[in-house]
């Protein structure tokens, strides 16, 4: 099969990390070459992005990852701005309830480290000791908290689908094009990869390419000979509705047990990500939901927790894949060291879609410019591996 045109630069994976790196590079000033973002289902049916929670927030321990989560909650709130196509910009549905956090005695000295750099930052996180979460939230059992960290403004959650497909929409619009096609190999030539070998026989030549492809990273790294540290992790949401109605209402809860819960839609949606040594690697395909971890772990602590929960029903369930970064579990941007001209934006394990808006502008600003210009995230880059300045973070849900 004949080649495809070449592209300057190719963007493998057009979920919402690829797609917000195609518009960041395209709405760039100057002239950015041609782009192609090479998508293998244009439906997204089993796609990541349209299964995550789609939440926003900057409760985290890392001052990079509070200042991402600023930007995305101000990408979120001007999205007509920034995606607008013939005047019109659908609306994600920001929902801003708040993240609330809470801890045990051990755990609340942790919170309070997080919010001092939180406040000196920016984000708006108010840290409450249990009696004035009662007051605040008096549906709470506060049995066993000790204190938490609750978030007042700008932080929530939006529809991760409309997201997406904003930044696809608008993209487009800006000239870059779409491929749906699976990759199957990368050519190299010397310390640079040269160019992308397709399922159906064809090829792309490429001048760089910015591997974005979530959960199939480790894969597509693996075409260049690169090891990363990025894999399919299968994460469960399941949905329930409630007889009694909850005032205030529910912000979004992160249980000392990792439970989480947040309204939607009229009901709720929950979680729990699994113990180490129960969260295998999985595959992108396999999408059975796990329903053992509602009736085992989930149900057991919501109910503890909120005792209006007690009496639920579950009403729907749905799986996807987190693109989990299994060393530190935080992004890895920017440039292969020895392969210059491939870059990656992977493992976001479960923070890609609050994390999108910023690092496509970074990854963009990193082509562009040759670095970093409004958040630095040189820490995030691949070489922190085999130095061993990792970046951890404290705030993981």
């Amino acid at each position: 099969m004949a080649d495809n045109p070449a592209s300057d630069v190719v963007i493998v994976g057009g979920g919402v990390i690829g797609s917000a790196i195609a518009y960041f590079l395209a709405a760039a000033s100057g002239d950015p070459g041609s782009i192609t973002v090479i998508e293998r289902d244009s439906s997204y049916a089993t796609a990541s992005t349209p299964r995550s929670a789609g939440g926003i927030r900057q409760q985290f321990s890392n001052p990079e990852n509070i200042e991402i989560g600023l930007f995305g909650h101000h990408f979120a709130t001007h999205l007509a701005d920034y995606l607008s196509v013939d005047g019109e910009c659908p609306d994600p549905g920001l929902v801003e309830g708040g993240y609330l956090f809470l801890a045990g005695p051990s755990g609340l000295e942790v919170l309070g480290q997080n919010h001092e750099e939180q406040l000196r930052l920016g984000a708006d996180i108010a840290l409450l000791d249990a009696v004035a979460i009662s007051e605040r939230f008096p549906w709470l059992n506060t049995d066993g908290i000790a204190g938490g960290a609750f978030g007042l403004r700008r932080e929530g959650w939006l529809d991760p689908n409309t997201l997406m497909q904003a930044f696809r929409r608008k993209a487009r619009s800006l000239g870059v094009t779409y491929l749906e096609a699976e990759v199957t190999g990368l050519e190299q030539d010397g310390n640079r990869v040269t160019a992308v070998r397709l399922a159906d026989g064809g090829r792309l030549p490429a001048g760089t390419i910015v591997n974005a492809a979530g959960p199939n990273a480790g894969r597509i790294a693996a075409m260049a000979g690169i090891s990363l540290p990025v894999v399919p992790r299968k994460r469960n949401v399941f949905v329930f509705d409630c007889r009694e109605t909850l005032e205030p209402p529910v912000p979004l809860l992160i249980d000392p047990s990792g439970v989480y819960v947040r309204p939607e839609s009229g009901g709720y949606i929950c979680g729990v990500s699994p113990p180490a040594d129960q969260d295998p690697d999985g595959e992108t395909g396999d999408l059975e939901v796990e329903y053992h971890w509602f009736e085992e772990v989930v149900w057991p602590a919501l109910a503890h927790r909120v005792p209006a929960f007690e009496a639920i029903k579950l009403t729907g369930a749905w799986a996807g894949h987190y693109d989990y970064n299994t060393i530190d579990q935080n992004g890895i941007v920017g440039p292969h060291p020895e392969l210059s001209n491939f870059v990656f934006a992977n493992g976001f394990s479960g923070h890609g879609l609050q994390q999108a808006p910023a690092i496509g502008r970074a990854v963009a600003e990193l082509l562009t410019t040759g670095g970093f210009r409004t958040i630095d995230l040189t820490r995030f880059g691949f070489e922190r591996f085999a130095s061993g300045a990792l970046v951890l973070e404290r705030n993981i849900v």
